[in-house]
């Protein structure tokens, strides 16, 4: 009998690991990131676009301000995916995946952009989604503006 109910508590373990919970930005969470970004840009004299993806690098928003390049979609968009993706800020993964070095085949996927601007949006120990800045003068410019997007949410997303 006692084998059983060993047994029986098993089986309802195993089960409830057959699923999970995850945390997620809420659409306006989202857009509260990007527009901090695209404003810090401003404030710069910087036009860019700002993407923000889902932990699953689905895009949620996307801002485009009046005179960035008609480029910064989809690079912004490729940052932020890419920061999901390798679960590392585009900068790092530059740096990491240049030529000789380990990572150096990751540049060769579709979609990923190994150049500053990208970083990911974590709290709580969980990936949330990322932030994908295009259009600043370099990298370190559009890091920035990404930062500044994180920033102006982090009261929102701490778990």
């Amino acid at each position: 009998m006692r084998l059983l109910l060993l047994a029986l508590c098993w089986v309802g373990l195993a089960h409830a690991d057959g699923t999970f919970a995850v945390k997620v930005l809420t659409p306006e969470t989202a857009l509260k990131a990007a527009q901090a970004a695209l404003a810090k840009c401003r404030a710069g004299g910087f036009q860019v676009t700002v993407a923000v993806v889902d932990r699953m690098g689905v895009v949620q928003v996307l801002l485009r301000d009046r005179f960035a390049g008609p480029h910064t979609t989809d690079m912004a968009s490729a940052k932020a995916y890419t920061a999901v993706s390798f679960r590392t800020d585009t900068t790092e993964l530059a740096d990491a995946s240049q030529p000789g070095r380990p990572q150096s085949g990751i540049r060769n996927r579709p979609g990923v952009a190994a150049v500053g601007g990208g970083m990911k949006i974590e709290a709580g120990g969980s990936l949330l989604g990322a932030i994908g800045v295009s259009g600043a003068p370099g990298g370190r410019e559009d890091d920035a503006c990404a930062a500044a997007g994180i920033a102006a949410i982090r009261e929102d997303i701490e778990l």
